[in-house]
């Protein structure tokens, strides 16, 4: 996860998301913030924004976005990480599309790294991505409903829990003959911080398709990918929106 100053640049997104589907809708909802484990002022700085800020003590994305999840009650469920940016038009697309019947879905995103070869890489996954049907948890939606049925995140899983929930969602539409709906038009845009700090080897070595499926249950195998390659390595955080 990014600093606490890239977190909060980001936050203010997701709050103008939320308000720009308020002032459409009529309705409201919430920005909870999770704080995984982190030793700077992240969780106090996110909490200036007006923000609810819990905390999961043990480093786990499953963790953390299960617990968002329990901390509301809302029927809508909006998940993105700390230094993911949204278009504004975010979560009034996805409350449209659940509201249409859709048990839930997710927002590609836009990577914009700096090196040629992370950009290849990441026209590789986006390319993947349309091939397969699957979607990255920088930004997934579910009904409240629908995340109840299937179970949530994996808690333990260390690395591809967005993946396995996203796949777990999918066969529970096509149960239930409601749709997963991919909001091509729209783009997040996540931090390329790892792929301009990390060299294009290393990158590669973690993202190919036969690494990302080893072990992983394991925290030591993953460890390298819950460090933050920026000036503030301890600090951690991700978003849940409830409405």
């Amino acid at each position: 996860m990014p600093g606490a100053t890239g977190a909060l640049r980001d936050t203010t997104t997701v709050l103008a998301s939320l308000s720009r589907w308020g002032e459409t809708s009529g309705e409201q909802g919430e920005v909870i913030v999770v704080d995984n484990a982190s030793t700077d002022a992240t969780a106090d700085m996110a909490a200036s924004f007006g923000v609810r800020v819990i905390r999961e003590g043990i480093r786990s994305i499953g963790r953390v976005r299960n617990s968002g999840a329990a901390a509301t009650d809302s029927r809508r469920l909006f998940f993105t990480d700390a230094d993911v940016a949204l278009p504004v038009e975010a979560i009034g697309a996805a409350a449209a599309a659940m509201d249409a019947g859709a048990v839930g879905g997710a927002i590609p995103p836009l990577y914009t790294p700096k090196r040629l070869g992370a950009r290849l890489l990441c026209a590789y996954w986006d390319h993947y991505r349309t091939a397969h049907g699957g979607a990255q948890g920088v930004a997934q939606f579910v009904t409240a409903a629908a995340f109840k049925e299937v179970g949530g995140y994996r808690n333990d899983l260390f690395m591809s829990e967005d993946v396995d929930f996203f796949a777990r969602l999918t066969a529970h539409g096509r149960a239930t003959d409601a749709p997963v709906a991919i909001l091509d038009d729209l783009r997040v845009r996540p931090s390329t911080r790892r792929y301009d700090q990390w060299s294009s080897l290393r990158m590669l070595w973690w993202q190919n398709p036969v690494t990302a499926r080893l072990r992983l249950g394991s925290a030591r195998m993953w460890r390298h990918w819950y460090e933050t390659a920026s000036l503030s390595p301890l600090s951690s955080a991700s978003r849940c929106c409830a409405s």
